[in-house]
């Protein structure tokens, strides 16, 4: 039973007891009840004007103007009674006797049965999901996709920034929902699918939404993992359900996000044919060959992960155009930017395009985050404006992790620390291919003691083999510090991260980028597991491994030797940097030109020593080391 159905079923039983109820609901004044001995006498006393009688019942008006009524014997006839009332000149009626009314007496017939009918349509309801729950165990088979209607979708594409390119590729999307017979008199086909593939945070369902928005049609939104249940069957049930719904509603967009839950190559894994996501799989093949273009559904997905999808999802008739919604550029952050910061109070020293210069790598998601951020800290400060220097602090938080001033530290890991940073700005300042230093800090960041930050200068797509062996020496470069400071037997375990990731560089450049004497050629294949975890298997020789270790070996033994005969050669810059560092905790890229040029570094903006020392309170226990972190090779952590 549908929903209008439920609601005429309902809207019937008031009705029925409303009218019952005003049926004997009466607003004139109720006659006096009277004993009929009391009836007799006030007849003889002439006080009784008319009488009627309907059945047992007597109902009058006395000469007074009030009503009574009384009830006769039921063994007497009443005979007398009347003569004397004639001859008192009492008018004398008779009608029949009250009968409830034909829909009081269906309504008391049928009461039981509507109760009974009430009871069962609230169990059957509570076991389909209630109103809007959809998790009874009845709605197995229904789709959970979540209907947005055509005015309900306020995004459109001025919402959605740096990504022309995509809003190009889906534009025609548009033009067809809104007019499909441009494109059916010429005989063209628009896509049936849509597949947007692109990193985490890039905006796909967002440009999704707005082409809904852009097309007013009805808006289908559920994600991949929602097809799959325990149940064989269940998934293909709610495909089925989606794609009727939304012929109902056409033209419509159906949006599936994260599609490889469901989508993922047939034929690998457990199951087999029996595997529940490859029924609903095959069921959503089905479908999307199952209408035609002239129905007006459109069918977009989403993914970062295309390389794992079934080819007969690829193919033409289903998702036959892709999408790539990938990271902005410089030009893409301002934009995005502009549009967030257009829901906060700006202030005139904010430049987007500045903002923009120095997060690269950042997707929507994480402008969003750092506009968010900043205004976070401006309303710390009690600000009416979110400043520049506001942007600054939260870039600051999302890059290198936010401050930890409550952790204490001694002074003698203070000093290590500052020559730790020291050590690894002053390699990635000085050789040629390396990124330029953001920022060096020795405040404690997340599992960090200190933090050192490089951006590069304008958006990057891939790397030179020079600037991978620039990053190693970096990477090198707080080890090397300590040894020349404290000596081989006064090293900390400060470096274990970056030892990690410079030996993973190592081995890409062998194993997989042919950047190293053994040639272009791939050492070690990446399989995907059926858990989606990745595991390298070695396809090479007992001999060849041994080649690429010596190769690995020479390639982190040369960068070495590189980063310590630069500290070497700077040993005065390396101390004035630790120096800088010990008293002001963090130094930005001004103050490292400074140092690098033999001047005495400037002053931090707004310094003020009573709030920026931390206290010198001795940490027994040693930092835990993040020796699980991904290469990263724009940041060192120790």
């Amino acid at each position: 039973m549908n929903d209008m159905a439920k609601n005429l079923v309902l809207w019937l039983i008031i009705a029925v007891v409303l009218l019952a109820v005003f049926k004997n609901f009466d607003m004139t004044t109720a006659p006096d009840e009277m004993s009929y001995s009391r009836f007799v006498q006030q007849v003889e006393q002439d006080q009784i004007r008319t009488v009627t009688y309907a059945g047992l019942n007597i109902y009058g008006e006395r000469k007074d103007g009030s009503l009574f009524q009384t009830v006769r014997p039921a063994s007497n006839d009443d005979t007398a009674m009347i003569d004397i009332m004639i001859d008192n000149n009492v008018e004398v009626k008779s009608r029949q006797p009250d009968q409830p009314s034909i829909w009081t007496q269906l309504f008391v017939a049928s009461f039981p049965i509507l109760i009974i009918l009430g009871v069962f349509m609230f169990f059957m309801r509570q076991m389909q999901g209630g109103g809007g729950g959809g998790k009874g165990p009845m709605s197995f088979g229904k789709s959970k996709a979540r209907l947005l209607g055509d005015d309900q979708i306020k995004t459109t594409f001025k919402d959605v920034a740096g990504v022309e390119e995509a809003k190009e590729d889906v534009q025609e999307l548009v033009e067809f929902l809104r007019d499909p017979g441009k494109y059916q008199r010429l005989g063209g086909k628009i896509p049936r699918g849509v597949l947007m593939v692109g990193p985490p945070g890039t905006g796909k369902t967002l440009l999704a939404k707005a082409i809904a928005g852009e097309a007013k049609v009805p808006f289908f939104s559920i994600s991949g993992s929602d097809f799959v249940e325990m149940f064989v069957g269940v998934g293909a049930s709610r495909v089925r359900d989606m794609f009727e719904q939304a012929k109902k509603q056409a033209p419509c967009i159906i949006f599936i996000d994260e599609i490889d839950a469901v989508g993922r190559s047939r034929g690998v894994g457990i199951g087999g044919g029996n595997d529940e996501r490859e029924q609903t799989l095959n069921q959503l093949l089905v479908e999307m060959d199952g209408f035609e273009v002239n129905d007006g559904i459109i069918v977009i997905a989403a993914t970062n992960r295309p390389d794992v999808l079934d080819p007969a999802l690829l193919r033409p008739g289903r998702f036959d155009r892709q999408v790539v919604v990938g990271l902005p550029d410089i030009l893409g952050r301002e934009q995005i930017l502009k549009v967030h910061m257009r829901k906060v109070p700006i202030a005139d020293d904010v430049d987007a395009s500045i903002v923009a210069r120095g997060t690269p790598g950042f997707s929507g998601a994480d402008l969003a985050n750092l506009v968010n951020e900043a205004a976070l800290f401006s309303a710390r400060l009690n600000k009416r404006m979110v400043n520049m220097e506001e942007f600054d602090r939260a870039k600051d938080k999302i890059m290198m992790g936010a401050e930890r001033k409550a952790m204490v530290m001694s002074e003698k890991e203070k000093t290590n620390t500052a020559y730790h940073e020291a050590g690894h700005a002053i390699v990635g300042n000085l050789f040629p291919e390396h990124d330029p230093v953001y920022k060096v800090s020795i405040i404690p960041r997340g599992r960090a003691l200190g933090v050192t930050m490089f951006l590069p200068e304008e958006d990057r797509y891939s790397i030179s083999k020079r600037a991978l062996e620039g990053q190693i020496c970096g990477l090198y470069g707080g080890r090397i510090a300590e040894e020349m400071t404290l000596g081989k037997e006064g090293v900390t375990t400060g470096a274990s991260n970056d030892i990690e990731r410079a030996t993973s560089l190592a081995r890409n450049m062998v194993t997989k980028w042919g950047l190293s004497e053994l040639g272009a050629q791939q050492f070690e294949d990446e399989q995907q597991t059926y858990l989606g975890s990745q595991s390298s298997v070695a396809g090479m020789s007992p001999v060849t491994a041994q080649k690429v270790d010596e190769q690995i070996k020479d390639i982190l033994a040369r960068c070495y030797k590189e980063a310590t005969e630069i500290l070497e050669g700077n040993r005065d810059k390396l101390e004035a940097m630790k120096d800088a560092l010990m008293e002001y905790e963090t130094i930005d890229a001004a103050q490292i030109e400074d140092i690098m040029s033999g001047q005495k570094p400037r002053q931090p903006k707004g310094w003020d020593d009573r709030h920026r020392q931390m206290p010198p309170i001795r940490s027994d226990e040693p930092e835990e080391q993040d020796d699980k972190k991904e290469p990263d090779p724009e940041r060192s952590d120790d």
